[in-house]
């Protein structure tokens, strides 16, 4: 059997040589972002997350961490942090799982499938319990307004759009941060 790091490094290598857009951090192995579509047919359809991903020492022995970087609404993601809840990962991690099993099973399973009784995210459980066409709009309007290309990248709306803000030359009341956005905490 290869050493740990040696898995880390061939999982993460298997990634970066996928169809997910890999950034690495301080250009280690450790610590890194992947760009996750959500799932088709589902109300996360067309959402676009940055997924930061740490691994621990003992990865493969030990699941990864996983955070949306973005906001997303759903009942097992911390709004604030977007960390995951680990029970999801943790329950089910093994070391013949690789990084690929989390973002084509675990990540579109926990998007399909959140589990109200178990919360990160509060509001989003209730809701989702209590009024499911409810939480299904606004779970819609998160994607709209937090999950899109721009919003994981450093290009502006403008550059991808090229309508809206680029005639705006008469001085109106938008500034360089409404075009930009606002940073997510």
């Amino acid at each position: 059997m290869s050493s740990p790091s040696k898995r880390r490094e061939m999982d993460v290598m298997k990634l970066m040589m996928s169809d997910y857009n890999v950034e690495t951090i301080n250009d280690g192995l450790n610590e890194f972002n992947v760009e996750f579509h959500g799932p088709k047919e589902s109300i996360y359809e067309g959402g676009v997350w940055k997924i930061r991903v740490e691994l621990p020492d003992a990865y493969p022995y030990k699941s990864p961490s996983i955070a949306f970087m973005n906001k997303i609404f759903h009942p097992n993601v911390d709004e604030l942090s977007g960390s995951v809840c680990l029970d999801v990962i943790n329950q089910s991690w093994s070391p013949m799982f690789d990084l690929l099993n989390v973002f084509e099973v675990f990540l579109p399973q926990l998007l399909l499938y959140p589990n109200p009784s178990d919360p990160l995210n509060g509001d989003a459980a209730s809701l989702m319990m209590k009024d499911r066409k409810l939480y299904d709009q606004k779970v819609k309007e998160y994607c709209e307004k937090y999950a899109k290309k721009e919003h994981i990248t450093n290009t502006t709306p403008e550059e991808d759009s090229g309508d809206e803000n680029i005639s705006d030359d008469e001085g109106s009341d938008s500034s360089d941060d409404d075009i930009a956005g606002h940073a997510d905490p």
